[in-house]
């Protein structure tokens, strides 16, 4: 059984309240003994488009093969503007080919597959993204359970704030252990429902 989780921080360096919260639901879904990958994507030289392999220098084809090897995907974004950070988005633009191999009317390479959402702000937007990533997930064949989705939102995670990463770690355990727990279960359920 395989998680990915794909990182939308925008920071490459420095300390990243999503990054750290993704480190977070990990540990449950090791505790799941489900093994879980964290791909940070700003680390990565993701040319923009919407085809599965836009060439040279692209490594989206070698992201995709993992997401594809996996049987949960979660989505991990910070919020910006109301709305999934820049990185996120650009996932789901690239995802679009397999999209359009649906409306050919082929079956979906994610068909199955079990999603799930991790959101990191300090007022409000995560139910705008919720629905943006859910919406999608279910373009492209994928579920996504009740109780999937692990949005905190904290003053502390504002921009310019400096929380350490063991503040946020203590937070997310003191406030969200239950629903980090509930969520990796509740994949699973789901993951399990399809197999069967």
């Amino acid at each position: 059984m395989k998680a990915i989780i794909l990182l939308g921080t925008l920071k490459k360096e420095g300390l990243s309240n999503t990054e750290v919260l993704s480190e977070f639901l990990a540990g449950y879904f090791k505790k799941q003994d489900i093994d879980c990958t964290i791909i940070k994507l700003v680390e990565h030289n993701i040319l923009a488009g919407t085809y599965s392999d836009m060439g040279e220098g692209d490594d989206w084809p070698g992201i995709l093969q993992q997401i594809l090897a996996a049987d949960i995907i979660v989505f991990a974004t910070p919020i910006w503007w109301n709305n999934q950070s820049s990185e996120i988005q650009r996932v789901i633009e690239r995802l679009d080919e397999l999209h359009d191999e649906i409306l050919e009317g082929k079956k979906s390479k994610l068909e199955g597959k079990v999603g799930g959402i991790v959101i990191t702000g300090d007022s409000d937007g995560a139910q705008h993204i919720i629905a943006n990533v859910s919406n999608f997930y279910n373009a492209v064949g994928m579920v996504l359970p009740p109780y999937a989705s692990l949005s905190v939102l904290w003053e502390k995670q504002a921009k310019g704030e400096k929380p350490t990463r063991e503040e946020l770690l203590k937070k997310y355990e003191e406030d969200y252990a239950s629903t980090a727990e509930s969520m990796v279960k509740q994949m699973l359920r789901y993951l399990q429902k399809a197999s069967s």
